[in-house]
């Protein structure tokens, strides 16, 4: 077992209107002793933005915006922007949300040279009806368990709005890898991943068209542990090691309780991600402390944000959908245990 330390609440919602509700889930990305924290701000109604807050090594807020920095301004997010991740590649940042108009659930994509302006390029996957994607799945076996866990997204409209396929947690490597833009996107119940992108341009209604018929060859992880057997999805961006790419994922599954949501990792290979090399076969944390237990959703550890220093690894994660906390441990610590795990 891994030595994990529970650093505590590091964030909560305040007064203003904008987080009155819940602050959770946060991007995270380190420059220099600086993290910079992007998160979902709930106000009253279930209406999001994404807040802002800087750290100073890791753990003392040293800045909290008292405004959003990103706000609905397309129908595609009307409802708000949720969840975000964010990763550097090259010179640039990439901060991935998923993006509700108050029925679809899809993602969408921001990007930025300095962190304060950015540029919306609106969402990167696709629109696709449950119709549709049942017709391309028909003839797969391996898939038709989307079927099942898809069958809300039938109504061909609600709410004067077309419906499709949930598609979220869109998550960026943060670098090329054989010079290919990566990804990962989740449709319950697995999390798949985008291999062969050399540019956004190329994500058109022909590609997906043709990744939906082959969607089997694009999984990476599905539910195999009692703590994630009702379904899993994306979590953190993954880190590069020595070892392989280490990917912090939730977890869920169903209890007496109701649905609990867990952190947990799994570890892909270095140059082809596609590749699961190990998993560990518990989960790395779950909600233990009263913070993660009670709150607008109950039951919730749910992983969205890590930097490294030096070995440290801090995870950021929203605790019970209400408030942001931090763990820390150790990064060799970790891989070891998972090394000690591989599939």
């Amino acid at each position: 077992m891994i030595d994990i330390k529970k650093e505590g609440v590091l964030l909560r919602k305040t007064d203003l209107a904008f987080e009155n509700e819940g602050v959770l889930n946060p991007a995270a990305i380190r420059e220099g002793d600086i993290v910079h924290l992007f998160y979902r701000a709930v106000q009253e109604g279930n209406h999001s933005t994404i807040g802002y807050c800087r750290l100073k090594n890791a753990l003392e807020v040293d800045f909290r915006s008292n405004v959003p920095i990103l706000i609905p301004e397309y129908d595609y997010e009307s409802q708000g922007l949720e969840d975000p991740r964010v990763v550097k590649i090259d010179d640039v940042y990439y901060l991935s949300y998923t993006a509700y108009d108050g029925v679809n659930a899809l993602g969408a994509l921001a990007t930025s040279k300095d962190l304060i302006h950015f540029k919306k390029h609106g969402l990167i996957v696709p629109k696709i009806t449950y119709q549709n994607f049942a017709r391309l799945l028909v003839l797969k076996q391996s898939t038709q368990k989307y079927l099942h866990y898809n069958e809300h997204e039938r109504a061909t409209e609600t709410h004067g709005k077309q419906q499709f396929l949930w598609d979220k947690n869109l998550i960026f490597f943060p670098k090329r890898i054989n010079g290919k833009l990566l990804f990962l996107h989740r449709i319950k119940p697995d999390i798949q991943i985008i291999v062969s992108v050399e540019d956004l341009h190329d994500l058109t209604d022909k590609f997906w068209s043709e990744y939906f018929l082959h969607l089997d060859k694009h999984i990476i992880l599905s539910p195999k542990y009692s703590h994630e057997k009702s379904y899993l999805g994306g979590g953190c961006p993954p880190i590069e090691t020595s070892e392989g790419w280490v990917l912090i994922y939730h977890g869920v599954h169903d209890s007496a309780q109701g649905y609990i949501y867990s952190a947990c990792v799994a570890l892909l290979d270095l140059h082809n991600p596609q590749l699961e090399v190990a998993r560990l076969p518990y989960p790395l944390f779950k909600p233990e402390l009263v913070w993660e237990l009670k709150g607008e959703v109950s039951n919730v550890c749910f992983p969205t944000g890590a930097v490294v220093f030096v070995d440290t690894l801090y995870i950021y994660y929203g605790a019970a959908d209400e408030r942001i906390a931090t763990v820390s441990l150790s990064l060799s610590a970790l891989l070891k245990e998972l090394l000690l795990n591989k599939i």
